[in-house]
């Protein structure tokens, strides 16, 4: 099966490389975020995809439409396999981001509904009045209306997003660790095996596997309970 695996590199440019050099394109895609993104800049992404790596490119874009339009147009340019807006950011920003995206040749385009560090607290401090679970609901649904490839959202919503939007609608799970690995600062998480259950198509995984010293052995391991 093609994996599933997206692993987050939330490391400087020398650790991500070496870390790289231990794995195999085989068994996971990379994400290269804002901490790597900003260290290194797109550098990072063509080093990284001559090594044969897939790159899901996670900056979260959200800013006015026509920015959000130019930067997904640059960002396209790097040739990565997915690249992420806020959902948001509101359905003429998605729009936008969609048009600058909407040629078959160009990355995947998801929608980021709401962060895995926020709980209900956190999410109505910033005004939402809709529990995380429906706000994640109605935020998907403006992104599959501007067209969207998927969205990324926690794994406490995958079964509902599942259901309502398909099986063709790409849903990536951030959070995602073992049952003996921390949480640290997520809140809304899973582990792998629910997570696919649940309908995820994608799984991001992060220190569990980066501060292993056999990463690709338990991506391997993490593969083999999955499957």
């Amino acid at each position: 099966m093609t994996s599933p695996i997206i692993l987050a590199l939330d490391l400087d440019s020398k650790e991500a490389l070496n870390l790289a050099d231990k794995l195999s394109p085989s068994i996971c895609r990379l994400k290269v975020g804002s901490q790597l993104f900003t260290s290194s800049g797109p550098d990072i992404v063509k080093r990284l995809q001559d090594k044969g790596f897939e790159i899901f490119l996670d900056l979260k874009f959200h800013d006015i439409p026509n920015t959000v339009n130019k930067t997904v147009k640059v960002a396209g340019e790097l040739g990565v396999w997915m690249i992420n807006v806020h959902a948001s950011g509101g359905s003429e920003m998605l729009e936008a981001a969609y048009s600058a995206n909407e040629d078959k040749s160009r990355p995947l385009l998801v929608g980021v509904t709401l962060l895995t560090s926020m709980n209900e607290k956190s999410a109505r401090e910033i005004g939402f009045n809709l529990n995380p679970s429906e706000q994640v609901i109605h935020l998907t649904r403006l992104c599959k209306a501007a067209g969207l490839s998927g969205v990324v959202c926690s794994s406490k919503e995958l079964i509902s997003l599942r259901k309502e939007f398909g099986k063709e609608f790409i849903l990536v799970a951030p959070g995602i660790r073992s049952v003996n690995s921390l949480k640290h600062d997520q809140k809304r998480t899973s582990t792998p095996i629910r997570a696919i259950k649940d309908g995820a198509n994608y799984i991001v995984l992060g220190r569990e596997v980066t501060l292993e010293k056999d990463p690709l052995g338990k991506m391997r391991q993490i593969l083999e309970n999955i499957s």
